[in-house]
């Protein structure tokens, strides 16, 4: 692969593409990937926004599940935040923790189910009732 290149300047030729292929993972990847900061939401459509003094819940719904997340008004300065939904019969999903942007997604199966959900930024939340019933 190297030619005539010695044994220690392959070595750190090596080193130097796993150390590139590493950095440019990590660009793509981007921070908070895989958290509830990550890139896309919910999929579905939004079937439900509640407003509040902090910020958002949102509620959307594809064919078989439910889908929320909480939005701060004020994205980049972190803060307690939390959401959670449940389909009527099942156990709640929940997200909650200090973030910048957002809390969720959180999904539940909801196949010809209620919902409800709740959402805080701060001292401040909102709920939904039971909908899409």
């Amino acid at each position: 692969m190297f030619g005539g290149a010695s044994g220690a300047l392959r070595k750190h030729l090596m080193y130097g593409l796993a150390l590139v292929i590493a950095v440019a993972g990590l660009t793509l990847a981007g921070p908070g990937t895989g958290t509830a900061e990550a890139v896309g939401a919910c999929s579905g459509r939004k079937v439900k926004t509640v407003a509040f003094a902090t910020g958002e819940l949102r509620v959307y719904k594809s064919r078989r599940y439910a889908c929320a997340i909480t939005v701060s008004k004020r994205p980049g300065v972190r803060q307690v935040m939390a959401v959670t939904i449940q389909a009527r019969g099942s156990r709640t999903a929940r997200d909650s923790g200090r973030f910048t942007h957002r809390a969720g997604p959180v999904t539940v199966y909801a196949l010809n189910r209620c919902v409800r959900a709740h959402g805080s930024v701060g001292a401040r939340r909102a709920s939904t009732g039971w909908i899409l019933c």
